[in-house]
């Protein structure tokens, strides 16, 4: 009773960021926990075409709608604070009639696109369908985030999440084609979850064509599109490329070891939802100097994290799928030490945020795309669909080096400070976490070695326990506030 008493004292902002976050974990878990059915009840032919299609998706999604439910839709909000639900309408107005012009485009030149995605018009209408349905419950989402009503967010992610992989199975299970089976069935559950969103928030705003709004939301948002576009291709062209240059077979392979290894981002997703807000609040301060003294901490517990993922991929891959994706044990490495390396470029983006720079975040994600794309059709060809999660690193690794050349840019600028974060230390702490990822690599055919070194870890960590603790009990103790 304490604790609930305790509960309902907390702000609505805290109680609704903590719900928001089991949400998201809930999300990813119920996903996990399904993964390996599907890898059971599909051949790692159908779970590459599966895969592919959702990394097209993504990718059309971006060119359909714009991404108008991402930054123009939050700047809006605050510019159009005293009609925020005409506003909300207006753009769900906008969204549709963009998703309807682009299934025009697509049915009157039908056979290209099919011949260029590689999938059949079921599959392209799903995924059209997909991209709306997703897009028009993504505003309502954010709505109810920015005015901390988690409730029903909560009950509806939830329900979608259970029924996604229930109704999957079911459809997979009586149909002979199981890839469109599994799309078919994402299709029915986020028609029915998600598209009375768009009526609710129609019939709150009452507008479906607005000239300034519409003139605001495309000025905006259509500048970001290559950053936004450039982020998707960066995680996504992988197994696109892997299935045109090798196969579907060994894209579904590299989609498992993909899935694993991004297990992780909930760690990195938990950090930031405190450690960004406290970030910008502190650059409002300038109280730079404190930013670092939890930053490194943080980044070595990120490095573990995901070195447990590689310590473990054997087992782990046994856990999530048959002997025929065991291949994958061997292309985790690299991806989950991408997944540090996310983490680390982003406590160097705030700085371009706070200061505007948005050009310099749109350049780094437009590079890394490219190189990304360059170096898979020049290594997967001559060294296989293993060579991709190489190139992914080597990507994300770049993208971290640019995003901190351009933060020190920023910070010289605006506040006459070169080093926030030395780089030797985030050198050093990345260098130590790429080499043992790599020696763990090494060590996969003796287990062991491999068990013996989790035993050291523990007992180092029970040794450090009292520092551990500390540095989460810092960490917990961050101030919340608004990014604006």
């Amino acid at each position: 009773m304490n604790l609930i008493n305790k509960y309902k004292t907390f702000p609505v902002q805290i109680r609704a960021s903590f719900w928001f976050l089991i949400s998201s974990f809930l999300q990813r878990g119920i996903s996990i926990i399904t993964t390996p059915i599907f890898t059971r009840i599909l051949s790692t032919n159908e779970y590459g075409n599966y895969n592919v299609f959702n990394s097209w998706l993504g990718i059309v999604s971006i060119i359909v709608t714009l991404n108008l439910y991402c930054g123009v839709y939050m700047t809006g909000l605050v510019k159009f604070s005293d009609k925020k639900a005409v506003y909300t309408s207006a753009l769900q107005g906008l969204t549709l009639t963009l998703c309807t012009v682009w299934t025009l485009i697509y049915l009157v030149f039908q056979n290209y696109w099919n011949n260029l995605f590689g999938l059949t018009t079921v599959q392209m209408l799903s995924m059209l369908i997909m991209v709306w349905t997703s897009t028009t419950y993504a505003f309502w989402a954010t709505n109810q985030r920015v005015e901390y009503k988690y409730q029903v967010m909560i009950i509806v992610t939830l329900l979608v999440s259970f029924a996604k992989p229930i109704l999957g199975i079911v459809f997979v299970l009586c149909s002979d084609d199981k890839v469109t089976a599994r799309i078919l069935a994402l299709v029915v559950v986020e028609l029915v979850g998600y598209s009375w969103t768009f009526f609710y928030q129609m019939f709150k705003g009452k507008v479906f064509y607005d000239k300034e709004i519409w003139k605001y939301a495309l000025s905006f948002n259509i500048p970001l599109i290559p950053h936004y576009l450039s982020a998707v291709i960066l995680n996504n062209s992988d197994r696109i490329m892997i299935e045109k240059l090798v196969g579907a077979s060994e894209a579904g392979i590299y989609s498992l070891a993909y899935s694993i290894s991004m297990l992780m981002i909930l760690f990195n997703s938990a950090a930031q939802q405190t450690l960004l807000p406290w970030i910008y609040q502190k650059i409002k301060e300038k109280k730079q100097e404190e930013i670092h003294n939890v930053v490194y901490p943080l980044m070595a517990f990120i490095g573990v994290m995901n070195i447990l993922i590689i310590l473990f991929a054997p087992e782990v891959v046994r856990l999530f799928a048959p002997s025929s994706y065991f291949e994958a044990i061997y292309v985790i490495p690299p991806i989950a030490l991408s997944v540090f390396f996310m983490f680390i470029y982003d406590v160097f983006v705030p700085f371009e945020f706070y200061f505007e720079k948005t050009k310099y975040i749109a350049t780094s994600s437009i590079i890394s795309a490219i190189l990304n794309m360059i170096l898979n059709f020049i290594f997967i060809p001559q060294f296989g669909y293993m060579a991709a999660g190489y190139t992914t690193l080597i990507c994300y690794i770049m993208n971290a080096i640019l995003h901190f050349l351009f933060m020190r840019k920023v910070c010289i600028e605006e506040i006459g400070i070169q080093n926030v974060y030395k780089a030797q230390i985030v050198v050093i702490v990345s260098v130590l976490m790429c080499g043992v990822g790599f020696i763990f690599l090494a060590l996969y055919d003796f287990t062991i070695a491999r068990y013996i070194i989790a035993l050291l870890a523990l007992f180092i960590l029970f040794f450090f326990r009292n520092r551990v603790f500390g540095l989460i009990k810092q960490f917990t103790k961050l101030k919340k506030v608004p990014t604006n």
